[in-house]
């Protein structure tokens, strides 16, 4: 059911950024710097409610807390069409998505952290690959057909099939088991006199203090912490960008964008199967920075024929490519944090992780869209795979 409700969900989650960048299209076409502010309210939720979110999942049931946060969603998501659509002001439209990516807060760290419970720890690197697998074809087919649907329903439709994927999301989600006991009570009034107690004995922002000791003191999980940092720094610098570069090159909104995402996560899909299947030959880190090497290179690539051939079989088939390179990164670092973590920590970690990773990724957004209103997406693309691929090499050659 987890596995299911995550496919729809992750769908509706890309089908309402399709039509959202198809509307900011229509409000300043070409502009990154638009698209970047829309972007930037989907992330700051990572950084005001991430850090209690992290915690209160590790005392909640998190089979609960996500099917919740779905419902919720679903209601918020109907909200858009339905009422703000036709507001001359963006201001609601931007306060509704802003709830609605608070709530993903609470979503991912539970997702996330529920996966152990699920499986046994000799299963860890094939759930995750499953997990991992399952969203990126997900999203890929919502870029994908979203993109179809955005251009023949309009923007509205978009938004009201995205609200019935997180409402079925949460109803999949409601009948999932967990192989091992709940860790919260299920009697409301004892849950809630145990959480009025632990918070008033440890404040969250004791618990966080906490799980940032544990960080430091875990020289593995601050070596996956810096790994993604760059990692999302690259993709934030590289996310706006090449969605405008690609708008401009193949002359379309959405359409070549939609497509083009169907065969980076047709990639992201092969490369889960074969990294699931033989990732165990390969230590993790070596994994990693194999990865980057590799994805650095056909970032590269893609810039380069995309530009000056402007095929887009070609371009199709370098974002297939780049799917596989990518893919490992994540599945290793997620196996990495599971094996290094206690269950009464991972909610926490978690979180911090999605706070380090959301920061690089917004503040790197931010500078290169910026910079390519001067200097051109063309160069920025280039300039950041080529920094990808001398981070791996330095990332091979140490580990050594």
């Amino acid at each position: 059911m987890l596995w299911i409700g995550q496919i729809i969900s992750q769908f509706g989650d890309r089908l309402n950024q399709m039509a959202l960048i198809a509307f900011i299209f229509k409000r300043a076409p070409g502009s990154t710097f638009e698209l970047a502010k829309l972007i930037a309210i989907t992330i700051i939720p990572v950084f005001l409610i991430g850090p209690i979110a992290g915690v209160y999942v590790d005392r909640w049931d998190r089979r609960r807390t996500m099917y919740v946060c779905d419902l919720v969603r679903a209601l918020l998501v109907f909200t858009i069409p339905f009422f703000l659509m036709n507001t001359k002001s963006l201001i609601p439209l931007y306060i509704v998505v802003f709830l609605i990516f608070c709530l993903s807060r609470f979503f991912v760290p539970a997702k996330m952290s529920i996966i152990p419970d699920m499986v046994k720890k000799e299963d860890l690197l094939l759930a995750n690959s499953l997990v991992h697998t399952t969203g990126m074809i997900a999203a890929a087919m919502g870029f994908g057909i979203g993109g179809v649907i955005v251009e023949i329903l309009g923007v509205k439709g978009g938004f009201y099939l995205d609200a019935a994927t997180f409402f079925i999301s949460g109803i999949l989600i409601f009948f999932v088991s967990t192989r091992v006991g709940l860790k919260v009570e299920t009697k409301k009034v004892l849950r809630m006199g145990k959480e009025i107690i632990e918070v008033i004995k440890k404040s969250v922002l004791e618990e966080l203090r906490g799980v940032f000791g544990f960080l430091r003191k875990q020289q593995k999980i601050k070596s996956i912490l810096n790994i993604l940092f760059m990692l999302w720094a690259a993709l934030g610098s590289v996310y706006v960008v090449i969605i405008v570069f690609i708008q401009r090159v193949f002359t379309s909104v959405v359409k070549d964008l939609g497509l083009l995402a169907v065969f980076l996560g047709c990639g992201l899909f092969f490369g889960s199967l074969l990294y699931g299947k033989f990732g165990k030959k390969l230590s993790y880190f070596k994994a990693i920075f194999l990865s980057l090497i590799l994805a650095g290179l056909v970032l590269v690539g893609f810039t380069i024929t995309s530009y000056h051939f402007i095929n887009f079989q070609l371009a199709a088939m370098l974002s297939f490519v780049l799917g596989i390179s990518i893919s490992p990164i994540m599945i290793a670092s997620n196996t990495l944090v599971h094996e290094l973590t206690d269950t009464d920590m991972r909610g926490k970690v978690f979180t911090a992780l999605e706070i380090v990773i959301h920061f690089a990724f917004l503040s790197f957004m931010f500078i290169t869209s910026g910079l390519a209103e001067y200097i051109g997406q063309f160069s920025i693309l280039i300039t950041v795979g080529v920094c990808v691929i001398l981070v791996g090499i330095g990332g091979v050659f140490k580990r050594r």
